[in-house]
């Protein structure tokens, strides 16, 4: 529970997940969970980002894993190019 949870006993606020960039080139993030999704802008190498939730799309390398970033606009990067911190982000 704590100070988030409603009078229900419910937390109506999701868990924040975490993630750093390791695209050396810097991420291409994407308004879908696809490559063929246009490119809405990018995140440099190294960037923590946040990340809302998983979902599959494209293959990108060996993953077909895609994560809502909510940095700035709701876009998509592939989970390939994210090192996830701390907890795995929950399904979409």
């Amino acid at each position: 529970t704590g100070p988030a949870a409603a009078l229900d006993g419910t937390d109506h606020h999701p868990p924040v997940y975490k993630g750093r960039v390791t695209a050396k080139s810097g991420l291409l993030v994407r308004d879908a969970p696809n490559r063929g999704g246009r490119v809405v802008r990018s995140e440099p190498y190294g960037k923590v980002v946040t990340i809302f939730c998983k979902t599959k799309g494209s293959q990108v390398g060996r993953t077909a894993l895609w994560y809502q970033l909510t940095d700035g606009t709701w876009a998509w990067g592939s989970a390939h190019y994210i090192a996830t911190l701390g907890k795995t982000p929950r399904w979409c």
